[in-house]
This record gives structure tokens, C-alpha cells and sequence, in this order.
């Protein structure tokens, strides 16, 4: 999208038919869709901002358990993990049909006894989620705290949100959090420092990826 007035004055005038040149995103749920455009895409990531927060309640290292959800979250939980200096656990999810899973088994490091922190890309219905921290619950973990870059926050979600056995669940602005899904569980981080500095460096022609190192 265009940043301004100025900064499509500063770039030239886009030549593609919607008048953008290039495009920010933010976590995207396939990187694949990438592929869907035919202007440059910059795929922006939220897990610093979001593990700078939990780094700011200065758990002990010795203490975390970064724990992905469900397989297709192993990826980024590892990241997680690195950036926390904590341990990784996978809850192994099994689903049953097209709109329930079960959360079978924990595999990997012991949460028994620690700070147990559940990171995904989005908290839609938060079945999976909530589900994931119930088993962590049940395995004996202190603290629970679920995290994800985008607040969908449909159907059921804040019901459950409001039911699980977790501390909070810390989001990002990047869909506004209605009054009425505001909860006191739920913590809302901003992007916007992050997208305004991407923005800059694009302007600048600097490097947008030494963002994420």
C-alpha cells in the first residue's frame, strides 16, 4: 500500500493498475500468498514485539516453556523459544471432524512447574488454543499466557478465552479489538512502531529484514 503522499512522490508514481508499488504484511497465515502479487511484498513478523513483552515480566530462563499448540505451529514456537531462551513442547492435537480437535499428548520438555507460553499466528474461535493451554493446565504448568498476531476473535472465542486457565491472552492491534471483546484477559500490543520503521526503510532503500534479527 502507499505510505503517504509524499513517500509515492519520493518513489515515483506507481505504474500498476491499484496504485500501490509495494506491499507490507503481517504475519501471514501461508506465505504463499505472497506469490499472489506482481509488485515486491515484505512479509513483516510480530514475534519481536510480542517477545519483548513477555521478556519484560523477566521469567527466569530456567522457568519457560515456549509450547506450539498444535504441529503446524512447530516453526514458530521454535523461534520463540530461541528468542526467550526457553524450552519447546508440542501438544499433539488430533481432529475429529472439520470443526473439533483434541489435545492428545505433550511431547518434548516438562511444563510441570513452569511459565508455559502458547504462541500462534491468530486466535479465531481460540478452540485450538484454549484447548492447548487446558492440557498444559492438566500437565501441571504455574503460568499459562496465550499469544498470536491476529485478534479474530470469533463465535465462541472470548467465552473461552474468559474460561481458560491462563493469565492472558496478548494480541497485536492489527484488527481492532471492539469494546464490547475487550476482556480483561486480553492485552493488545501495537505494530504500528514496527510497520512505521518498515515504512521508513523502505523510504530510505535500508534493509527492512535487519528488523527481525
Amino acid at each position: 500500500m502507499r505510505a503517504g503522499t509524499d513517500y509515492g512522490q519520493a518513489r515515483g508514481q506507481s505504474d500498476h493498475p491499484s496504485g500501490a508499488d509495494r506491499v507490507l504484511t503481517m504475519d501471514l497465515h501461508a506465505a504463499q500468498i505472497q506469490g499472489f502479487f506482481d509488485i515486491p511484498v515484505d512479509h513483516m513478523h510480530a514475534a519481536n514485539v510480542i517477545t519483548d513483552y513477555f521478556k519484560s515480566m523477566a521469567f527466569a530462563e530456567e522457568d519457560i516453556v515456549v509450547v506450539s499448540p498444535d504441529e503446524g505451529s512447530i516453526k514458530r514456537s521454535l523461534a520463540g523459544a530461541n528468542r526467550m531462551g526457553g524450552r519447546l513442547a508440542i501438544v499433539d492435537k488430533r481432529r475429529s471432524s472439520a470443526e473439533h480437535t483434541r489435545q492428545e499428548n505433550i511431547i518434548g520438555a516438562s511444563v510441570e512447574g513452569k511459565v508455559a507460553l502458547l504462541f500462534d499466528d491468530m486466535i479465531s474461535t481460540a478452540g485450538s488454543i484454549c484447548g492447548a493451554a487446558q492440557a498444559v493446565h492438566l500437565a501441571g504448568a504455574r503460568k499459562i499466557f496465550i499469544a498470536a498476531t491476529h485478534g479474530i476473535l470469533c463465535g465462541p472465542a472470548i467465552e473461552r478465552i474468559q474460561k481458560a486457565p491462563i493469565e492472558a491472552a496478548v494480541i497485536t492491534d492489527t484488527i481492532p479489538l471492539t469494546p464490547e471483546r475487550a476482556i480483561p484477559k486480553i492485552t493488545v500490543l501495537s505494530v504500528a512502531p514496527l510497520l512505521g520503521e518498515a515504512v521508513k526503510r523502505i523510504h530510505r532503500n535500508e534493509s527492512v529484514s535487519r528488523l527481525f534479527v
